[in-house]
């Protein structure tokens, strides 16, 4: 399995790019990756072709991943089939940057799910029934569907929730608690008590 931390939007309502805004000392990006240290895997960092210049400032080249520019897709959902077209046997564990919040045992608890139970393509958390796609993991056979899907044209809405209606998830409701943890931040007035 390999950690994919995504990093690839355009930060439009936040007006800076967030994985590099700060949390105490350090990026967001990385605040994700060291929350994912708990997993004991590799980490990449998903960026789009204007952001490289930057993160390679930050970060070793090597573990970023560029949008793949022969996908018609934008999104989170790009960020996530150029990792699976980057390294398309490995499952990928994704994680947005924007969500700082997210505890590591959440973390582990979707990966306990994927160890126990390794008949789903998907393993994410729900809150009030509704999915929460960008932390989870994807096995890379489901994501071979969804790029079969795309290059047939199969694909008609290029979003993250539409992808997760075609394959086989195991979703795990989140307890009110743990509800918190995946609030993700898109402007600076809400950052006010971070």
């Amino acid at each position: 399995m390999l950690g994919i931390i995504l990093c690839g939007g355009q930060s439009s309502r936040m007006g800076s790019d967030k994985g590099l805004l700060k949390l105490d000392a350090n990026t967001w990006a990385q605040t994700a990756i060291d929350k994912m240290s708990i997993l004991n895997i590799p980490v990449k960092i998903s960026v789009n072709s204007k952001q490289y210049p930057d993160y390679e400032a930050v970060f070793p080249p090597t573990d970023l991943i560029t949008d793949d520019s022969t996908l018609s897709l934008k999104g989170p959902l790009l960020g996530v089939l150029s990792s699976h077209l980057k390294f398309p046997k490995e499952d990928l564990f994704i994680l947005a940057c924007d969500m700082p919040l997210m505890e590591p045992s959440l973390l582990y608890t979707l990966s306990t799910y994927y160890q126990q139970d390794p008949s789903f393509n998907v393993y994410i958390f729900t809150n009030e029934g509704e999915p929460e796609p960008l932390c989870g993991i994807y096995k890379a056979k489901g994501l071979s569907i969804i790029l079969d899907m795309l290059a047939s044209g199969r694909l008609s809405k290029h979003s993250m929730k539409f992808m997760l209606e075609h394959l086989d998830t195991r979703a795990i409701p989140a307890t009110d608690e743990q509800k918190k943890f995946f609030r993700n931040f898109n402007a600076h007035a809400a950052l006010n008590g971070l």
